[in-house]
């Protein structure tokens, strides 16, 4: 769309903009370093990290936090570091962009990880595993956004991974 050569009311430019999908999830992993995923069966038994899309008024940080005590119980207290900002385009499951904030939950004990309450609605497992042994089970989409962030925790830096999902069945968040 051409850029208009005046100034449009706030309202008119709002419905011109671009619309993006937002949602913020949560990276952990055991004390063997392996990630936390969880399967769910509403998406053809895909794996992906806890979290979901950012409801109204919230903040991503707001929405990692609520959508891991959902999904797992686990309750998070104080700021975590933003580990990577994820930018899928636009593909046949998704008719707009979407845009993801995963944060860094940190190790979770073997203790913690027994206490995972999953939400039965949402996810029916939860498993941890190596980046090699998630490779081999994730769709690459989802497994591209869990080695990003796996790196970029291990390497700090402002992560950033940008997927393009052309002809996938499966959302990727």
């Amino acid at each position: 769309m051409p850029r208009p050569t005046t100034w449009l009311p706030r309202h008119e430019y709002i419905q011109q903009v671009p619309k993006a999908i937002v949602y913020a999830s949560m990276f952990f992993t055991d004390t063997e370093d392996r990630p936390l995923c969880l399967r769910s069966p509403n998406r053809g038994e895909v794996w992906q990290l806890p979290g979901g899309v950012m409801d109204a008024g919230e903040t991503p940080w707001e929405t990692a936090v609520r959508e891991t005590r959902e999904e797992t119980g686990i309750v998070l207290t104080g700021a975590r570091p933003l580990l990577l900002t994820h930018f899928a385009t636009i593909d046949k499951a998704w008719t707009v962009p979407r845009i993801g904030f995963i944060f860094d939950g940190g190790t979770l004990t073997p203790n913690q990880l027994g206490a995972i309450a999953l939400d039965a609605d949402e996810h029916d497992g939860w498993d941890v595993r190596t980046l090699a042994d998630w490779e081999a089970e994730m769709i690459p989409a989802n497994y591209a956004r869990l080695a990003a962030a796996y790196t970029a925790r291990h390497h700090p830096r402002d992560g950033y991974v940008e997927t393009h999902d052309v002809g996938a069945t499966t959302p990727t968040s």
